[in-house]
Protein backbone atom coordinates (compact mmCIF):
# COMPACT_ATOMS: atom_id res chain seq x y z
CA UNK A 1 0.00 0.00 0.00
CA UNK A 2 1.77 3.04 -0.89
CA UNK A 3 1.36 6.14 1.63
CA UNK A 4 1.48 9.85 -0.18
CA UNK A 5 1.92 12.72 2.97
CA UNK A 6 2.00 15.96 1.87
CA UNK A 7 3.65 19.15 3.38
CA UNK A 8 4.04 22.86 3.18
CA UNK A 9 0.79 24.12 3.93
CA UNK A 10 0.49 27.13 5.94
CA UNK A 11 -1.32 31.20 6.03
CA UNK A 12 0.28 33.23 3.35
CA UNK A 13 -0.57 36.84 2.22
CA UNK A 14 -2.18 37.55 -0.71
CA UNK A 15 0.56 37.61 -3.72
CA UNK A 16 3.02 35.25 -1.35
CA UNK A 17 4.21 32.05 -2.39
CA UNK A 18 4.65 28.69 -1.24
CA UNK A 19 5.82 25.31 -2.06
CA UNK A 20 3.78 21.71 -0.94
CA UNK A 21 5.62 18.67 -0.82
CA UNK A 22 4.04 15.06 -1.50
CA UNK A 23 6.22 12.44 0.03
CA UNK A 24 5.90 8.64 -1.17
CA UNK A 25 6.26 5.90 0.77
CA UNK A 26 8.47 4.25 -2.06
CA UNK A 27 9.81 5.25 -5.76
CA UNK A 28 6.91 5.11 -7.52
CA UNK A 29 5.93 8.92 -8.79
CA UNK A 30 8.43 7.86 -11.86
CA UNK A 31 6.32 5.43 -12.95
CA UNK A 32 2.27 6.85 -12.94
CA UNK A 33 0.42 9.96 -12.93
CA UNK A 34 0.68 12.71 -10.45
CA UNK A 35 -2.32 15.05 -9.42
CA UNK A 36 -2.37 17.75 -6.62
CA UNK A 37 -6.16 18.52 -6.02
CA UNK A 38 -7.59 21.73 -4.05
CA UNK A 39 -10.98 21.57 -1.95
CA UNK A 40 -11.95 24.73 -1.01
CA UNK A 41 -14.57 24.68 2.07
CA UNK A 42 -18.45 23.41 0.83
CA UNK A 43 -16.76 22.94 -2.74
CA UNK A 44 -15.70 20.02 -4.78
CA UNK A 45 -12.18 18.86 -4.73
CA UNK A 46 -10.66 20.34 -8.00
CA UNK A 47 -7.48 19.02 -9.49
CA UNK A 48 -4.96 22.11 -9.96
CA UNK A 49 -1.79 20.46 -11.19
CA UNK A 50 -0.31 17.10 -12.98
CA UNK A 51 2.40 15.62 -14.01
CA UNK A 52 2.70 12.55 -15.76
CA UNK A 53 5.33 9.56 -15.73
CA UNK A 54 6.90 11.01 -18.59
CA UNK A 55 7.34 14.72 -16.69
CA UNK A 56 4.64 16.35 -18.99
CA UNK A 57 2.62 19.00 -17.04
CA UNK A 58 -0.79 20.65 -17.17
CA UNK A 59 -2.76 23.11 -15.17
CA UNK A 60 -6.37 24.54 -15.29
CA UNK A 61 -6.41 28.08 -16.40
CA UNK A 62 -7.05 29.34 -13.14
CA UNK A 63 -3.58 28.54 -11.89
CA UNK A 64 -1.19 28.64 -15.00
CA UNK A 65 1.59 30.30 -14.90
CA UNK A 66 1.12 30.74 -11.10
CA UNK A 67 1.57 27.10 -9.88
CA UNK A 68 4.67 24.78 -11.37
CA UNK A 69 4.75 21.16 -10.74
CA UNK A 70 7.52 19.00 -10.70
CA UNK A 71 9.83 15.97 -9.01
CA UNK A 72 12.63 14.44 -7.98
CA UNK A 73 12.69 10.73 -8.17
CA UNK A 74 15.32 10.62 -5.94
CA UNK A 75 13.38 11.91 -3.10
CA UNK A 76 10.53 10.39 -4.30
CA UNK A 77 8.75 13.57 -3.68
CA UNK A 78 6.13 15.68 -5.93
CA UNK A 79 6.22 19.44 -5.66
CA UNK A 80 3.67 22.19 -5.72
CA UNK A 81 5.52 25.58 -6.27
CA UNK A 82 2.68 28.30 -5.43
CA UNK A 83 3.66 31.73 -6.64
CA UNK A 84 1.27 35.05 -6.66
CA UNK A 85 -1.37 33.25 -4.43
CA UNK A 86 -4.84 34.54 -4.31
CA UNK A 87 -7.89 34.32 -1.11
CA UNK A 88 -9.19 31.99 -3.97
CA UNK A 89 -6.57 29.48 -3.87
CA UNK A 90 -7.50 29.02 0.20
CA UNK A 91 -8.19 25.25 0.82
CA UNK A 92 -6.93 22.02 1.20
CA UNK A 93 -4.41 20.37 -0.81
CA UNK A 94 -4.00 17.05 -1.68
CA UNK A 95 -1.86 14.92 -3.98
CA UNK A 96 -2.63 12.13 -5.48
CA UNK A 97 -1.40 8.86 -7.33
CA UNK A 98 -3.13 6.89 -10.11
CA UNK A 99 -2.02 3.44 -10.56
CA UNK A 100 -3.80 2.10 -13.57
CA UNK A 101 -6.68 3.23 -12.13
CA UNK A 102 -6.53 2.43 -8.20
CA UNK A 103 -5.98 6.21 -6.74
CA UNK A 104 -4.22 6.96 -3.50
CA UNK A 105 -4.25 10.10 -1.40
CA UNK A 106 -2.43 11.76 1.06
CA UNK A 107 -4.28 12.94 4.12
CA UNK A 108 -4.08 16.87 2.85
CA UNK A 109 -2.60 20.07 3.69
CA UNK A 110 -4.26 23.28 5.02
CA UNK A 111 -3.40 26.29 2.64
CA UNK A 112 -4.81 30.01 3.76
CA UNK A 113 -4.24 32.91 1.81
CA UNK A 114 -5.49 36.20 4.03
CA UNK A 115 -4.47 39.13 4.86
Amino acid sequence: QVQLVESGGGLVQPGGSLRLSCAASENIFRLYPVKWHRQAPGSQRDWVAYITANGVTNYPDSVKDRFTISRDNAKNTVYLQMNSLKPEDTGVYYCSLDVYGVHYWGQGTQVTVST
